[in-house]
Formats: structure tokens, C-alpha cells, sequence
């Protein structure tokens, strides 16, 4: 575990009663070893913070000096890094309650009990990770993590409970159909884009999946266990020029540092994501600040990606804008694959976007890789122009 500095300048936006020093950066290789320190952190009444061992020294002393001397509201009781793919990450400040008041639906959706063994496949850097071991000492239930970085026979073999995003899901699926074996019958899945096809693959091994849209600051937002993502319990949502705000008792005490989507509007905030509501079924269409403009339209590239992630043989798809001196930006896509001879994969999927996406949202450069970029929480990271002319 990384130590302290004591002093750093203070966060001054926030009136409320303000405690310094609190704060417990923690970061380990070993991803269960630093989840247990973090309870242990937040059991002595510190604010525990896991990092990414993968930073290197200068990212995490960073973090570090911008963690420890920062004057937090007295009531915050957990930190969590926002994912970092740009800049310096942000640091989230929320209670114990704002996390407490959404276990009793998890439990009683899945059933569990204190029998249950919960695979916390998430890396400890995200909030997803802290959520689900703070769910763990909750309900009372154990839990592990998976030891390498990839998931593994060994990982699932006495697992009952899943908790992480879609690409762990399809490494436990894919774990199953070669024929290792694990009692596995609930996963929650968050961080990204549920593809109906992994729904149909988990329900064939007997597994139910309540898959989730949330955020850092906003905590769980909305579920979905089959039939389209509708508001979580108890969290009330709108959209306002087509970005979606949410008014909820989840939502964090502070943030510190800048940047960012994150806005508050009296009981109300947003992270930035545009979205439509219709009969009470949620529809995102991506971050606001992902539009492509091509030879003047706007497209969102999430309308994009989610016809081309559902084709057969594209486990992930991301789309983004290139630089072009005619058009200003072209719609370039990159689609996660199998390897090897991706040629049929990829006709098949020109074909489906030329049949259902309008001439502006079809996609002028394409490329196929066997990994995506992703942040530290294993959420897909859209690539930079530059990134995606270097994927293979």
C-alpha cells in the first residue's frame, strides 16, 4: 500500500463541515488484498481511495497530492477515481448510505443470501469494484477476485454472483462453453453497452443478468433485466434538450477537482449523457460531447455502435471521428473480433450498417482488432484518431 503526504490546498466550493487528512489512497496488485484494506479503511472511519497499480509513479503521486491534504465534506465515508481517459482523474466523495439504500433490490432480485459467493471481476480502480465489495459486507455475503487479469477456470469454480461489465461476462461464458465448470446464476453488469446476444448466451447457461446504467457521481441510475432499461428504485429521470438528468438520494456529496460532464441543477444532476425516455423505458445515446460532425450533420456514435456490436462475431464496437479536409470528420469504426480472418465478419457487418444506418451515420474507415482500448474499470475507451490508426 502507498502512504500519505499531510498537506495539500483545500477545496473551497463546498460550505459544509469539512474534515482534512481523511482520505486513504491504497493501491495493490493483489485486487481482493486491496478491496478487503479499503472495508478495513472505511471500518476505522477514513475514506479509503483505490488507485491503478498500473500508473506509474509520477500519474499516482499526482493523485496521491491531490487526494491526501484535500478538505472533504465530514460525511463522506468513500472515494472512487473517475476512469482518467483524459486529464487528471477526479476524485467522487459519497456516503455509506448513498450505496446502502440500493442493496436490498440487488439482494432481493438475485435472491441472495449470505451463502452466495460474489466474483468481483472489476478492477479495484473503478467504482463498480468498491460498490460491490461494500455489497458484499452489506449483505453479509463473501467474495473474490479474479487473480490474473483475465478471468480463469479457477475464478468461477466456486462463484455464484458476477459482478462486473460485459467483457467479463463474455470471458465467464466463454469459460462455460469450454466446458469449466461454476455455479454461477446472477450477474450484474454495468460500465458499458449490455449486447442482447451475451443476455441469450448467459440465459442458455441458467444465468440471470440485470445489467445497469450508472455513474461515479450518480451511482445506480437505471436496470435492465431483459425488457429495456427503466429508472432504478427510488431514482427519478428526465431529459432536458435531450441530455438525461437524474434526481436521486444515490448521488455524491462532492467532487473534487475539474472538468468533466458533471452539472447539478438543484435536486437534479447529469454526467453529460444524452438519452430518451419513452414509455418509461430509457434509450442512451452517448455523451454529449461525442458528436461527430460530417460534412455537416451530427452523428452520435452510440446510435452507431449498438447496430454494429449486435452483429454475429463483434464482441465490441467503438466509433469515433477522423480528421478530414473535406468533410471535416469521418465516421470511423473499430470492431473488437476473434482475430484471425476477419473478412466475413466484417462484409457482413458493412452490409448491416448499409441496410440500417442512413448515409451520415455509415462508417467511412473500419477497423478490426481482438482488444478495444479500455479504461482501468475495463469500460471501452473511445480511441483517440491517433490510437485508432495504430490498432491491429
Amino acid at each position: 500500500m502507498e502512504g500519505l503526504p499531510e498537506s495539500l490546498p483545500p477545496v473551497t466550493h463546498r460550505p459544509e463541515p469539512v474534515l482534512a487528512g481523511r482520505v486513504r489512497p491504497l493501491r495493490d496488485r493483489d485486487h481482493e488484498r486491496v478491496l478487503r484494506e479499503a472495508l478495513a479503511v472505511r471500518r476505522a472511519g477514513d475514506i479509503p481511495l483505490i488507485g491503478d497499480e498500473r500508473w506509474s509513479e509520477d500519474q499516482w503521486r499526482g493523485v496521491v497530492e491531490h487526494a491526501t491534504g484535500a478538505i472533504v465534506p465530514d460525511e463522506a465515508e468513500w472515494a472512487a477515481l473517475t476512469s482518467g481517459s483524459t486529464g487528471r482523474p477526479r476524485i467522487i466523495l459519497r456516503t455509506q448510505q448513498s450505496w446502502d439504500m440500493s442493496y436490498p433490490f440487488l439482494d432481493e432480485w438475485g435472491e441472495l443470501t449470505p451463502a452466495d459467493t460474489m466474483l468481483i471481476a472489476a478492477h479495484p480502480v473503478s467504482s463498480m469494484a468498491s460498490y460491490a465489495a461494500s455489497h458484499a459486507a452489506h449483505t453479509g455475503f463473501p467474495f473474490n477476485t479474479p487473480v490474473k487479469h483475465r478471468m480463469g477456470p479457477g475464478d468461477i469454480a466456486s462463484a455464484t454472483i458476477l459482478h462486473g461489465t460485459p467483457w467479463h461476462l463474455r470471458d465467464l461464458l466463454d469459460l462455460l462453453d469450454a466446458g469449466h465448470p461454476s455455479p454461477m446464476r446472477v450477474a450484474f453488469v454495468g460500465g458499458d453497452r449490455l449486447p442482447q446476444q451475451l443476455r441469450h448466451r448467459a440465459a442458455h447457461r441458467g444465468i440471470r443478468v440485470l445489467g445497469y446504467f450508472g455513474a461515479a457521481e450518480l451511482s445506480m441510475v437505471a436496470i435492465d433485466d431483459g425488457d429495456g432499461l427503466r429508472a432504478f428504485p427510488g431514482v427519478d429521470l428526465q431529459t432536458r434538450d435531450g441530455v438525461l438528468w437524474a434526481r436521486t438520494d444515490q448521488r455524491a456529496v462532492a467532487v473534487l477537482g475539474t472538468g468533466g460532464a458533471y452539472r447539478v441543477r438543484g435536486a437534479w444532476a447529469t454526467v453529460g449523457d444524452r438519452a430518451v425516455i419513452a414509455d418509461g423505458r430509457l434509450s442512451l445515446r452517448g455523451r454529449s460531447d461525442d458528436a461527430i460532425q460530417t460534412a455537416g450533420a451530427t452523428v452520435l456514435p452510440n446510435d452507431i455502435e449498438e447496430v454494429l456490436a449486435s452483429v454475429h462475431g463483434v464482441h465490441a464496437a467503438t466509433v469515433i471521428g477522423v480528421p478530414d479536409e473535406r468533410a471535416g470528420q469521418l465516421v470511423a469504426a473499430a470492431l473488437e473480433t476473434d482475430g484471425g480472418d476477419t473478412t466475413q465478419v466484417l462484409e457482413r457487418v458493412k452490409s448491416i450498417a448499409r441496410a440500417q444506418l442512413t448515409p451520415a451515420h455509415i462508417p467511412r474507415r473500419w477497423k478490426t482488432t481482438t482488444r478495444l482500448p479500455r479504461t482501468g474499470s475495463g469500460k471501452i475507451r473511445r480511441p483517440t484518431p491517433e490510437e485508432f490508426e495504430a490498432l491491429r
